[in-house]
C-alpha cells in the first residue's frame, strides 16, 4: 500500500524541500512505489526518500 497520494505536499528527506506529488507508480520487481514530483518531473523518488510534511 502506498504512503503518499497524488497532489499531496511532502518533503524530500535529503534537502527538506517541499514538493507536490504528481503521480505514483508501483515498481513490481522492486515491490515498492516510486513517485514523480512537481519540481523535478524527470526524477523519481522512492517512499524512503520522501516524508510527510510537518
Amino acid at each position: 500500500m502506498k504512503i503518499f497520494t497524488n497532489g499531496e505536499v511532502v518533503a524530500i528527506r535529503e534537502s527538506n524541500e517541499l514538493v507536490t506529488i504528481l503521480k505514483s507508480h508501483y515498481v513490481k520487481n522492486m515491490k515498492r512505489y516510486s513517485y514523480t514530483v512537481t519540481k523535478y518531473p524527470s526524477i523519481f523518488f522512492f517512499e524512503e526518500e520522501l516524508m510527510k510534511q510537518e
